[in-house]
């Protein structure tokens, strides 16, 4: 059963995190409650799947990224999850996920690059290609940035 306080959490976890070393001590001190039960209910929602996930979005033009490149990589399907976490490491790589093969389209490995420029994200894929041995990549452009929304629980009525 979903408890008023649940809402009143769930409100501020939809918003972006207090700019703060301890973010949910602050969220904490709003709801009159501690940290400690701010961390747990979050555990608990994720745990009974009533929240698929959390996460955080760096607004990478902001922090002075403006060139980020997806990198498609052609890793063999035994080698996926070594790859995968060498590729993860980078700290330039902000997302880093193994998805199907398509038909023309033999990728299976992608990454996010940011870099200052578009030479500094090609350098990064290099590096990366040197450190796995996958020699057969790509690398995708932004040319656009699109506004992210997400969805929106309890809200009050107007």
């Amino acid at each position: 059963m979903i408890t008023e306080l649940d809402k009143k959490l769930i409100r501020f976890l939809q918003e972006d995190l207090p700019v703060t070393s301890r973010p949910y001590a602050k969220i904490a001190q709003e709801l009159e409650i501690t940290e400690e039960e701010v961390l747990s209910r979050i555990t608990k929602y994720l745990e009974e799947g009533s929240m698929r996930r959390f996460g955080v979005a760096l607004r990478h033009h902001k922090v002075g990224f403006t060139a980020n490149g997806m990198g498609t990589w052609d890793v063999p399907e035994e080698r996926a999850e070594e790859v995968g976490k060498i590729m993860a490491s980078f700290p330039e790589v902000s997302h880093c996920y193994q998805r199907p093969r398509f038909d023309g389209w033999p990728y299976s490995h992608f990454t996010m690059l940011h870099g200052q420029t578009r030479e500094e994200c090609e350098a990064i894929a290099k590096r990366i290609s040197e450190a796995t041995g996958i020699t057969n990549y790509g690398l995708l452009f932004s040319t656009a940035e699109l506004k992210k929304t997400s969805m929106r629980y309890f809200m009050e009525e107007k």
